[in-house]
Order: structure tokens, then sequence, then C-alpha cells
């Protein structure tokens, strides 16, 4: 059995893009399967109110994306978009490379709150 890990990331080209890796579960009981315990050093809630959109920008550090209400869309430089409800996740890792500039034109992601419902995420950090 396995956990499908969804990963934003910066490619070769610094360009964000998406791919998907699989997680073993393969501790624990059958009837409760178990990942590996993985690292985790805080964690932080937002609350983005309907009509929230964000510039591009890189994550700041690594870290998962828990949807708990509402969605939240990314978007990416080449004009993609995934859209990630409540109980969805991603793992942010967009950092900017290293020796970088930020150019709004080429690296990062943006995001925004999609529908009715404010948007309230949990962010844990690695």
């Amino acid at each position: 059995m396995h956990f499908t890990k969804v990963i934003l990331f910066t490619d070769s080209d610094g360009r964000a893009r998406f791919r998907e890796e699989r997680v073993a579960l393969d501790q624990g009981k059958p009837e409760a399967r178990l990942s590996a315990l993985l690292p985790a050093s805080g964690c932080q809630l937002r609350h983005s109110p309907v009509g929230f959109r964000s510039s591009f920008h890189c994550s700041p550090h690594t870290q998962w994306l828990f949807v708990l209400s509402g969605a939240m869309e990314i978007g990416l430089q080449d004009g993609s978009t995934r859209v990630f409800r409540a109980g969805e996740h991603f793992w942010s890792a967009d950092l900017l490379p290293a020796g970088a500039t930020f150019d709004p034109a080429v690296h990062g992601h943006r995001s925004a709150q999609v529908g009715n419902e404010p948007l309230v995420t949990l962010f844990v950090r690695d």
C-alpha cells in the first residue's frame, strides 16, 4: 500500500511544476497501515477570506500544506492550475533556486481562495 504525495517543486529550469511520488505504507498493522515517521518542526494555521489571491512567489521553506476547509487554487507560470479541496494536500518545495534573484515572470506559483467559503489551511514544516 502507498500514500500519494503531491509535490509542488522547482524544476531545473527554475519553474514550478507538480509531480507525484509514492510514500510506502509499510509499517503498522494490516488494519491501520503507516508510513515511516516523517520529520516536522512545527505547524501553522492560516485563514484566507473569500477573494484572497497572492502574487507569484516561492515557498519560503519546504512544508506540507493541508486544506482543512474551502478550496485553494495553485497557478503555475505556464498558465496551468490545480485546485485542492478540504482533505487534500501537497508538499510545497517550490523554493527559489540557489543564487537566483526572484523573477515573477519565471519563478514561483500563485495561490487563491476559490468558491464561496473561506480557505483554512494547515502548514507543517519539515
